[in-house]
């Protein structure tokens, strides 16, 4: 059959893929703009399946929050410039609101939501394709509220960090003012009642080497070493934070001045913790020619 630009549009309006597979695409299944969806998914999939190997570390982090409900969550892309892509950013929201009005708590039950009759995770493997790059929802945190608590969230660099905090109390000026400090000093933990064991023996073993090396006699390394540890311990825990628009007081006094206490928060910086893949852009776009 004669297939027409009218149906060529059609197809590339509701798939976003190009021009000729799109035409490749009815002509494979005799016009039929049903099976040509399907057969461009599966294409699509698979151009999508071989960038699986692929190093998704830059992208963008944000929080959504409802009356009750707050999710902090980070999507990634291959490239800072795909971040900043149109359809990229429009995909963020799409994943925020379906989280928000989900009831998954984790994120093998994220990727099973259902956005547009199919899973989070074809969808999202589906917005790759278009866009060209591996897409990946890399993490999520799902908080809930009581009436007499308040989300503070906080948005830095365009989603390059997110926060979301929660207090007992107080408003949410200061629980944003709260995730602005989490954003900017970057606390590990709340209060020292959250360090586990095995964090506190280890630095107590690096600060007992130090103290040795810098050749303090042995009777007072205990000594030394106690005391610096709780330096360490209270400089990585928020509520003892020096309160970054105000270093005179703490965190948790700032909290206290707003009839209010910390409970948690989550703080996500775009591509922490993964391992980044060196590129040598020259070779890269000369492979690409050459193939």
């Amino acid at each position: 059959m004669t297939i027409k630009a009218s149906m060529v549009k059609e197809l590339r309006d509701k798939t976003g893929a190009g021009m000729l597979d799109c035409k490749k695409a009815l002509q494979e299944t005799g016009g039929d703009i049903d099976k040509a969806i399907d057969y461009l998914r599966e294409k699509g999939i698979s151009k999508a399946q071989k960038r699986v190997g692929r190093i998704a570390a830059e992208g963008l982090a944000n929080v959504v929050k409802g009356e009750d409900k707050a999710v902090i969550y980070e999507l990634n892309s291959e490239t800072d410039f795909v971040a900043k892509n149109e359809e990229f950013q429009e995909l963020m929201q799409t994943i925020g609101q379906a989280l928000l009005s989900a009831d998954a708590k984790n994120l093998d039950e994220a990727l099973d939501i259902k956005v547009s009759g199919k899973s989070l995770s074809d969808y999202i493997t589906e917005s790759a394709a278009r866009i060209g790059e591996k897409i990946a929802l890399r993490r999520i945190k799902v908080f809930e509220k009581t009436d007499s608590q308040v989300f503070g969230t906080y948005v830095h660099m365009g989603g390059k960090i997110a926060v979301v905090t929660l207090i007992e109390g107080g408003d949410e000026e200061t629980a944003r003012d709260i995730a602005m400090h989490v954003a900017a000093i970057n606390p590990q933990y709340l209060k020292e009642d959250d360090i586990t064991q095995d964090v506190i023996d280890h630095e107590k073993e690096v600060l007992r080497k130090e103290a040795l090396n810098e050749g303090k006699p042995e009777h007072i390394v205990d000594k030394m070493v106690k005391g610096r540890l709780n330096k360490y311990l209270k400089e990585i825990c928020l509520v003892h934070q020096p309160f970054v628009k105000d270093q005179d007081i703490t965190v948790a006094e700032y909290a206290k001045k707003k009839d209010a206490s910390i409970t948690a928060f989550t703080r996500y910086e775009v591509g922490e913790g993964i391992e980044k893949e060196e590129t040598d852009f020259a070779s890269e776009v000369q492979s690409q020619i050459s193939s």
